[in-house]
């Protein structure tokens, strides 16, 4: 299919969503939810863009936000509270997004899934209209647009409607880059390369995820994370972000080729002082 039919495609399916009610464009900030909220501009519906603040999105997402009108929720605490009360969240439990992004504002929902995002996502999003259920048991239609656009898509459209995407998006002689991602800085669905990329770029959210974790680890001693890594936030970020598992960094921590101090270490390496 080629652009001009998946852009028709989107159209049509935007104009189908009942206008008895408010309608969400589930607005992140990023390149995706850009072109959903220009299609349904095009459209010519009703509808709310909203952007739930995460707290930890790269810096420049609140303004590119304000810049396009968005709605923007700010949460009942923030990440690094959550993370001071909760522990640091994992691919496995990610209890973050529970909190700050997946709730329900109205009854119908635009969202800027792709399929060609990941195979996961393939698997899961097979129809471009589906119900979700969140926590609480409420219930939301969502609509995808640009379910089957591709990299190449988004790119194109992008580029022949002029739209100003979020600064992460362009390098440093302002050229657009559509494989970039604007996710959380620390996400740990991020990949390690990409996760140890964003600390070096934004080091001072490094600092305030450690100490927060710190908080946590002092008043939770007897939780498994804060024995295994003997109550050092310091070890478990270094043990997360350089080593494929946790026993990988015990063990270079012990012997004769004992690793540095993770503080030390990490002190040198992102250029912080923790």
């Amino acid at each position: 299919m080629d652009l001009k039919r998946k852009i028709d495609f989107a159209l049509n399916l935007l104009q189908s969503i009942p206008q008895d009610g408010p309608v969400e464009l589930s607005y992140s900030g990023g390149k995706d939810s850009d072109v959903c909220l220009e299609l349904a501009r095009m459209s010519g519906i009703k509808f709310e863009a909203i952007y739930k603040n995460t707290t930890i999105d790269p810096p420049g997402t609140i303004g590119h936000c304000r810049e396009n009108g968005v709605t923007i929720l700010q949460p009942k605490e923030s990440f690094l509270h959550i993370v001071e009360r909760k522990g640091f969240p994992s691919r496995f439990t990610r209890f973050c997004c529970e909190i700050l992004k997946e709730y329900k504002v109205y009854d119908r929902a635009i969202q800027g899934v792709r399929r060609s995002e990941s195979t996961a996502r393939a698997k899961r999003y097979k129809e471009p209209e589906l119900c979700r259920v969140y926590k609480k048991g409420e219930k939301t239609r969502i609509y995808l647009p640009i379910l089957e656009w591709t990299d190449a898509d988004v790119e194109q459209f992008i580029k022949d409607r002029g739209i100003k995407c979020a600064p992460v998006y362009y390098d440093s002689q302002g050229r657009f880059q559509v494989n970039r991602r604007l996710g959380c800085i620390g996400c740990p669905l991020a990949n390690r390369g990409g996760r140890i990329e964003a600390y070096k770029k934004w080091p001072g959210m490094l600092r305030a995820q450690i100490k927060a974790l710190q908080k946590f680890y002092d008043t939770h001693p007897d939780t498994v994370g804060c024995k295994l890594f003997h109550g050092s936030a310091a070890d478990k970020f270094c043990s997360d972000l350089f080593f494929d598992k946790p026993s990988d960094f015990i063990e270079a921590q012990s012997g004769m080729f004992r690793m540095r101090d993770s503080k030390e270490f990490l002190t040198d390496y992102f250029k912080i002082d923790i």
